[in-house]
């Protein structure tokens, strides 16, 4: 069977469905994924085929600007992320139907950040599994979506609170939503305005953990928390570094896209410094030459751009994040307690339920002066509660199943699909 994947264009995004697609080669199906063409330059693992799309509308030269617009910390930033977004449902929308159609596809694997996989799943007729690589944006009635900053309501001036900015949320979305609305008219969908009305009656995949996500108190039947999606050869990594074990190790990075704050990196060098913490910087190509000799003067132990995360993690004595899901599953997952610095989109979100689990302190970046940085590394470090909370998660994220349980999954829908097609 041949088995299509539809993602944003954003690296981590892009990196959780290619893990999944390898899974299914495993299995025997043949898999694709659609882009516009500069997204097939990353390296693909075997067997993943990709077929280009907006050769006229997405050229060369695209791609960069989109990402150093998700990348930027200017607050006006978003509406140009939000109108990028709505673009590539637009192109998925326009030249999707025919590719598939070319390839021909038996299933879909649907971002749920890309509502464009939903609606032409359900305009060809196809299976289609949707796929949360962040927190699940399905909606509940007073739940903080994941892009919200808020806790967990327990009052009912806060689910008010929640419920207004839900409505504010939505009017900052209503480039894509028109998007949404007028190609599911265009393929005679009906009426659609929202990414949770392009998910799945199928099959949903989640990477969160069971116990992570705020409570929801109506799931869908065919909802699935597998935990995080990592290759098994990730896992064979190795951190090649001469670590003193009379010293706590940290490891710190802000992920492939926020890896360029030198001011909070060298701050969280210089608090390091001052708790006698050895650290491990990461910042994923995004800093020079010069950048890394300042932080290595500011008291980083090692600076590098990029690090075997998993083998980094397990270990370190902390995590320090921008709060991005990938990287916070691969520290519960490892039983790591965070500082977490969370900066833009999701990552607020994150970092309340981060907090609400107790394992880990947040801290703002614009509040994260030297001072603050040591006072929370150092309560991180020295209060086995946070680490405690983590490690709860070793478990839970031993029995969600991870890639294997989620191949299997879409491999049943799969089938199911081609059972029904003949």
């Amino acid at each position: 069977m041949h088995v299509a994947l539809i993602s944003p264009p954003l690296p981590s995004h892009l990196s959780t469905h290619l893990v999944l697609g390898e899974a299914l080669v495993a299995l025997g199906h043949r898999v694709t994924l659609l882009h516009q063409v500069e997204v097939g330059d990353r390296a693909l693992p075997a067997g993943i085929q990709f077929q280009a799309l907006g050769a006229t509308s997405h050229p060369r030269g695209s791609l960069a600007p989109l990402l150093a617009r998700t990348a930027s910390n200017k607050p006006w930033s978003v509406f140009g992320v939000i109108a990028d977004m709505a673009r590539n449902t637009e192109l998925f929308c326009r030249e999707g139907p025919a590719a598939l159609r070319d390839l021909r596809v038996d299933c879909l694997i649907a971002d749920q950040m890309e509502p464009a996989g939903g609606l032409l799943g359900d305009h060809l007729g196809l299976p289609y599994a949707s796929l949360a690589c962040a927190v699940p944006m399905n909606r509940e009635p007073h739940l903080p979506l994941p892009t919200l900053p808020f806790a967990y309501p327990g009052t009912e001036r806060e689910r008010q609170i929640v419920q207004g900015a839900t409505q504010v949320f939505d009017l900052m979305m209503r480039g894509q939503g028109k998007v949404i609305q007028r190609q599911a008219q265009a393929f005679g969908l009906g009426e659609r305005r929202t990414l949770d009305d392009c998910f799945s009656p199928y099959l949903q995949l989640s990477q969160c953990l069971p116990g992570f996500d705020f409570p929801r108190h109506a799931p869908p039947p065919h909802f699935h928390e597998v935990g995080p999606l990592r290759s098994p050869a990730v896992r064979e990594q190795r951190l090649e570094l001469e670590i003193d074990p009379r010293q706590p190790f940290v490891f710190a990075s802000f992920g492939t896209l926020q890896g360029g704050r030198l001011p909070l990196f060298r701050r969280i060098a210089q608090a390091c410094r001052q708790l006698g913490v050895q650290v491990l910087i990461a910042h994923c190509g995004r800093l020079e030459a010069s950048a890394e000799r300042r932080l290595l003067d500011d008291g980083a132990t090692w600076v590098t751009d990029f690090a075997p995360q998993e083998a980094a993690i397990a270990r370190a004595d902390a995590v320090i994040t921008h709060g991005g899901f990938n990287t916070v599953l691969d520290a519960l997952a490892a039983g790591k307690p965070m500082l977490a610095l969370p900066m833009v989109f999701d990552q607020p979100g994150i970092a309340r339920r981060l907090e609400r689990v107790g394992a880990g302190i947040c801290l703002a970046p614009t509040l994260a002066s030297k001072a603050r940085l040591t006072q929370a590394l150092g309560a991180v470090l020295a209060d086995p509660a946070y680490r405690r909370a983590a490690e709860r998660f070793v478990p839970i994220t031993q029995a969600a199943g991870g890639v294997a349980a989620a191949a299997r999954l879409v491999d049943g829908l799969a089938r199911r699909g081609l059972e029904r097609a003949s």
